[in-house]
């Protein structure tokens, strides 16, 4: 694993050790997601069989989830996002069944923002993944929000072929 970004920056250790350990989690959980059987972890996890846009080969990428009405939100912070593409269905597994949905990478700031406040309220967990300084009012820190979006962080909004049970 690099220690540099794309852009040459270096990447911090905590976020260094904080994706060995996720890619180490990430095992087992791709085990108890792809079950046909909901399990405890599927309330705010799901199963997300990403088909490579070079490679060809088919990922399973353990991803959160919150439910933001008829769509499913997840932080796109990871390399898997790249290979999304926006007319292309990707077959989720949630809660032991399977859905297909159209990714809608949002990168509109203001629309991150407030994404990202339906996420911590469905799921505080979840801003300790993403990591971003909040600033006094407890929202994203503006300069670094702009910054990591530049850097190729958005939020999946996942839109639904059929309602999830």
């Amino acid at each position: 694993m690099s220690n540099q970004t794309a852009a040459g920056a270096k990447v911090p250790f905590k976020r260094r050790a904080q994706a060995r350990v996720m890619n180490t989690a990430n095992i087992g959980m791709r085990r108890v997601l792809g079950l046909p059987v909901a399990t405890p972890l599927g309330g705010r996890l799901m199963l997300a069989y990403i088909i490579g846009r070079k490679s060809g080969r088919l990922y399973k990428q353990p991803l959160s989830y919150v439910r933001d009405g008829e769509v499913l939100l997840t932080p796109g912070g990871g390399k898997w996002k790249y290979n999304l593409r926006e007319t292309t269905p990707v077959r989720l597994r949630i809660r032991g069944r399977d859905h297909q949905a159209v990714p809608e990478l949002v990168r509109d700031q203001d629309e991150v923002v407030r994404l990202l406040g339906v996420m911590a309220a469905g799921n505080p967990a979840a801003s300790k993944f993403i990591g971003l300084p909040k600033g006094p009012d407890g929202r994203p820190e503006p300069a670094a929000l702009a910054n990591a979006i530049k850097h190729g962080f958005c939020i999946v909004r996942w839109h639904l072929a059929e309602p999830a049970s």
